[in-house]
């Protein structure tokens, strides 16, 4: 049974100025060692997220082709000139070297756009602030991902505070986009449609409780969402959902997380279901299961 299709990620408010460059997101993600997290916290079970469509064929992979290549010609001049030679990656951590490298990386991208190390702090070069930011999570169970994190982003000199609330007060602060990072996620369909102008067109990024949780407000996103809900066949929507996959991974909105391809589940062995179960999604429990007499027999009973 998989469970795909979903984008879990730590997301930036970029309706703050701080994460309004590009270069400033993509290095929290070279901070961001997952490999290590994997290994430390989840016994090396999870696998890292590189799309919003992760594990379906929505999902973009290598550089773009065919009627992809011609829906993305007619934005060049509205995305990141790479994404059209480079196939996206998430930097791969889990050991001392990959680690040092790709905090190199991290600030030299911080140093191109504009920060300096001073006295081991992380500042704007012109204004001498500080680069301050808050985890803020709602679960205390998501603390310890958040503070596995804070030492990593703490050894290229930002300011980090992990901070749980109640619910009721996380749910406000999101309304009122009162916030850095936290951890959302995004369940995608295999027919994206009017959702996705939810998710990341411009005019919902200013209205309280939509899903714009980032605030993106960017016309080449806007256009391809067009797209994916005009699409005329299915070979259309399929290469203008991976192109939208592909600009909004390029933007650097989030720092991918991870997803595990299984659902797991805990019963007792007196269930049957069909041979071919659902291609995606949950297991379908108890919609499409019954009741097994003779594997019931088989269950010792409580005496």
């Amino acid at each position: 049974i998989r469970n795909l299709g979903v984008m879990q990620a730590f997301a930036f408010n970029i309706r703050r100025p701080k994460f309004q460059d590009p270069r400033v997101r993509r290095a929290f993600n070279f901070a961001f060692d997952f490999e290590e997290m994997n290994k430390q916290i989840f016994f090396g079970q999870y696998k890292r997220i590189d799309s919003y469509f992760s594990g379906t064929e929505l999902a973009c992979s290598g550089v773009p082709q065919g009627l992809e290549l011609e829906i993305l010609q007619t934005v060049k001049d509205k995305v990141p000139a790479d994404l059209f030679t480079k196939p996206y990656t998430n930097p791969v951590g889990g050991t001392p070297q990959n680690v040092r490298n790709n905090l190199r990386e991290a600030l030299k991208l911080l140093g191109e756009a504009g920060y300096e190390i001073r006295n081991t702090k992380l500042v704007n070069a012109k204004t001498g602030e500080n680069l301050v930011v808050e985890l803020l999570v709602d679960d205390p169970s998501f603390e310890r991902v958040m503070l596995f994190y804070k030492p990593s982003l703490e050894r290229i000199g930002i300011s980090v505070s992990v901070r749980t609330v109640d619910s009721a007060q996380y749910e406000n602060r999101m309304r009122q986009w009162q916030f850095d990072i936290v951890i959302a996620s995004w369940g995608e369909s295999l027919s994206p449609g009017n959702e996705q102008r939810d998710f990341w067109g411009s005019q919902s990024a200013d209205i309280p409780g939509s899903r714009n949780i980032v605030g993106i407000k960017n016309p080449a996103i806007d256009a391809l969402i067009q797209r994916v809900i005009y699409a005329k066949s299915r070979e259309e929507l399929v290469a203008a959902t991976h192109a939208l996959d592909r600009v909004l991974l390029w933007n650097f909105y989030v720092v991918p997380q991870w997803t595990y391809p299984f659902t797991r589940t805990a019963r007792w062995d007196r269930f049957g279901h069909p041979v071919t179960m659902p291609k995606y999604g949950r297991s379908a429990f108890p919609t499409i299961w019954w009741w097994d007499k003779e594997k019931a027999a088989k269950v010792p009973q409580r005496t």
